[in-house]
């Protein structure tokens, strides 16, 4: 058996190798040119209406064009074969501008008519929207919603625009979309049911609802709280939280529906302009909040000027071009809200107990500014937290600015009530004063004899102040008094007074029904708790009281003199005395009772 000849051996030389190297090269250099040629021709997103029950969005089943000129017609868009389109995408940042316009075409397979469907856009900031049809006479009608048109002559009126489609259940419907902007905007173009479109307005309802509620009350809150206690804080928070929900309501399209839906021109200019305000009022806000005008002057009227330039850029941002307002609007904003994170930070610094609260609280808030911002700055697509989020920021940061008001209010109530005062307190025991004491004394003697009861009137003397400093110090001999203010206190009715008549001294009224068993108690149960150890004093450091009383009316005596009766009784009371409660009006010891002669029968 003859073999043939044997096969040759495969010469692997360098320049063998160099070949096939680049053969690999080139044959991957081509595999990827013809992937990439073959995106456009990828299959895309089918349009499906048969689904009633959800949203569909037109993801890459249309095609857009920006008409850079703005002056192309529907009929030129339609007739014209070299337009250069491109696949529309459901996340896509289109980059429009003022005098340009961008165009949409997409046709609607067959589908069930038994269900009306809209084209929803939704950016309710969006110039303009016109959606175009193509009818039997071959003429293309227009249906026009936006800023720009006003709300009660859209074709349905609605917080964002939303056009009506015709389906037809055996051709295919071709549309051409012309949108208008002043600044590059993002919109998921999508389409809705009419059922699907009834459960979804009622649940954005609901949302928009609770928090336009939370701003009404929060607002009228602060208004009655601006008048009532005459505080500039609530005044100015009150201007802050109105310009919000204003503001919140002309972003969502509420405003366009409700408030002015026959105002294009003011639907257009106010989604930055309140904004602007907005932030304006809120540097007044903190400025009075943090007692910005009591610390530093300067940096309020600083405060101020700036409010005052957010203003001026309000005006300025209603008066030029759609194209020019952002360049206006987000340093503007910017600006102001770093000026007030400044100021509430130098305030918390210095010591202010509410500027911690009021920057945890304006958190929420600048996070969703800040998305919000960076969407109009071609940054981010819409979302549900570019559409919701300053909501919810604004949502938590309501209820803690009101608490803040709340205690703010409470803490400035209470130090107006102290200064007030001065002229009827002892500011170091917080007991009533001389004064007042002897007043009251007056009326209480009245009300005795008018009553028919006794009442009774003390005088408590602190004996041993010289004593505690010579073993205690002097700190423990100042502190003395206080605690015997503190004994007092807790040994008095809420009806009764207790004050502090001079260093040592010390006084209390008791209000009747009242009778002398009761008074012989009171006393020694006073000495008794003065003598009590206290707290942060050493155990034997304590107050040793003489305390003398009386039951009023006596003996036809007036205040003063009845006063006077007792400080002579107390003075005469001997200091080595083991006694330490003296009655007015007792027999001395040593002295016989006087009697009074029988009258003759």
């Amino acid at each position: 058996m003859k073999h043939g000849p044997p096969a040759s051996p495969v010469i692997r030389t360098p320049a063998g190798i160099r070949a096939l190297q680049l053969g690999l090269a080139m044959s991957l250099f081509v595999g990827s040119l013809l992937a990439l040629t073959s995106l456009d021709a990828r299959a895309r997103t089918v349009l499906d209406l048969d689904t009633p029950e959800e949203t569909v969005a037109l993801q890459d089943w249309g095609d857009y064009w920006i008409d850079t000129s703005g002056n192309f017609t529907p009929e030129q868009v339609a007739s014209t074969p070299d337009i250069p389109w491109k696949p529309t995408r459901g996340n896509a940042i289109y980059p429009v501008t003022s005098g340009q316009a961008m165009w949409v075409r997409f046709n609607v397979p067959p589908a069930p008519d038994a269900e009306r469907w809209y084209l929803e856009v939704p950016y309710p900031s969006i110039d303009r929207a016109s959606l175009y049809t193509l009818d039997a006479a071959a003429r293309w009608n227009e249906q026009r919603a936006g800023d720009l048109v006003a709300v009660n002559k859209w074709p349905v009126p609605h917080r964002h625009p939303l056009l009506p489609i015709a389906l037809s259940a055996e051709v295919p419907t071709n549309y051409l979309l012309r949108l208008e902007n002043g600044h590059a905007f993002s919109a998921p173009l999508q389409f809705v049911s009419e059922g699907r479109l009834s459960y979804s307005e009622q649940r954005v309802s609901l949302i928009l609802g609770i928090f336009f509620g939370l701003t009404g009350l929060a607002a009228l809150i602060s208004a009655l709280g601006a008048i009532s206690l005459r505080d500039a804080a609530y005044g100015y928070y009150a201007l802050c939280v109105t310009l919000m929900g204003l503001t919140q309501a002309t972003v969502t399209g509420i405003a366009g529906l409700h408030l002015w839906p026959g105002w294009p021109g003011w639907s257009d200019i106010s989604t930055s302009v309140l904004p602007t305000l907005a932030v304006s009022a809120t540097l007044l806000f903190i400025s009075a909040a943090v007692s910005l005008p009591e610390r530093s002057l300067r940096l309020h009227w600083l405060m101020a000027g700036q409010a005052a330039l957010g203003v001026l850029a309000a005006v300025v941002l209603a008066l030029v071009p759609s194209a020019s307002r952002m360049d206006i609007f987000i340093p503007t904003v910017l600006l102001l809200e770093f000026s007030s994170m400044l100021v509430m930070g130098w305030a918390w610094r210095r010591g202010d107990r509410f500027a911690p609260w009021l920057m945890l609280a304006y958190v929420p808030v600048l996070a969703a500014a800040g998305w919000t911002m960076a969407r109009n700055a071609e940054l981010v697509p819409i979302g549900f937290l570019t559409q919701h989020g300053m909501q919810l920021g604004v949502a938590l940061h309501l209820p803690i600015v009101m608490l803040v008001l709340m205690l703010r209010s409470q803490h400035r109530r209470e130090n107006i009530r102290r200064i007030q005062g001065l002229d009827r307190v002892d500011p170091a025991t917080g007991l009533i004063n001389g004064h007042v004491f002897a007043e009251r004394l007056i009326r209480m003697i009245a009300r005795s004899e008018r009553l028919r009861h006794q009442s009774a009137v003390m005088i408590i003397d602190l004996v041993n102040s010289e004593q505690i400093q010579r073993d205690f110090g002097r700190k423990a001999a100042d502190e003395l008094p206080l605690h015997v203010a503190e004994r007092l206190l807790s040994t008095a009715r809420e009806i009764d007074s207790a004050a502090r008549l001079s260093e040592r001294r010390f006084g209390m009224l008791v209000e009747g029904p009242f009778n002398a068993e009761d008074a012989a108690t009171l006393g020694p149960r006073i000495v008794a708790r003065c003598l009590m150890p206290y707290k942060s004093l050493h155990v034997d450091c304590v107050a040793q009281v003489h305390v003398a009383y009386a039951l009023v009316p006596y003996q036809g005596s007036n205040a003063q003199g009845l006063l006077t009766q007792l400080e002579e009784r107390l003075a005469a009371a001997p200091s080595d005395s083991k006694r330490a409660v003296f009655m007015l009006g007792e027999i001395p010891p040593g002295k016989p009772p006087r009697r009074t002669p029988r009258k003759p029968a």
